[in-house]
């Protein structure tokens, strides 16, 4: 396979910013920027995320069970790249960001444009990421909004030039 094909291929899928966030209530709070997210079932309502399986954010969930998948609008640049990096848990705020515990306590950032609250069905384990299936048993829309709600979410596009995820 040529390998340059294969990355620039693989690289014409368009991606949404989320930040996914657990806390398994043993004091592992997790929150990390995901982009490779779906929608699968209508019912019950599933999504899949595909969670670096050596992160603290993926040990959260698989302990915990459950994960909020916080939806970042396009004024979200600041928040995707905050959570780029390992969080931290401080004054109570998860890398400086406030929050709220949703009804499965994982965290739901107030920054955010809208939030799901998902309990885990099924994990997926290959590869390096592994897929998270997860049913949609909350949604929360702080704020209303017009227009098309696929048209609200920031996208890996709009980070710069120089910031990709797949290939």
């Amino acid at each position: 396979m040529n390998a340059d094909a294969k990355k620039a291929v693989l690289r014409m899928i368009p991606y949404g910013i989320y930040v996914l966030t657990a806390d398994d209530g043993k004091g592992n709070v997790a929150a990390a920027t995901v982009n490779w997210v779906t929608q699968t079932a209508f019912a019950p309502p599933l999504v899949v995320v595909g969670v670096k399986t050596d992160s603290g954010a993926y040990q959260a969930v698989k302990s915990a069970k459950a994960f909020a998948l916080n939806m970042l609008g396009k004024e979200g640049k600041g928040l995707a790249f905050t959570f780029f990096k390992p969080a931290t848990v401080a004054d109570g705020k998860i890398s400086g960001q406030a929050y709220a515990k949703g009804t499965t306590g994982a965290p739901l950032l107030e920054a955010a444009a809208g939030a799901v609250e998902c309990k885990v069905t099924t994990i997926v384990e290959q590869g390096d990421h592994h897929i998270v299936v997860g049913e949609v048993v909350e949604a929360h829309l702080p704020k209303p909004f017009t227009g098309r709600p696929d048209a609200a979410i920031l996208e890996m596009k709009e980070l710069g030039d120089n910031v990709f995820y797949g290939g």
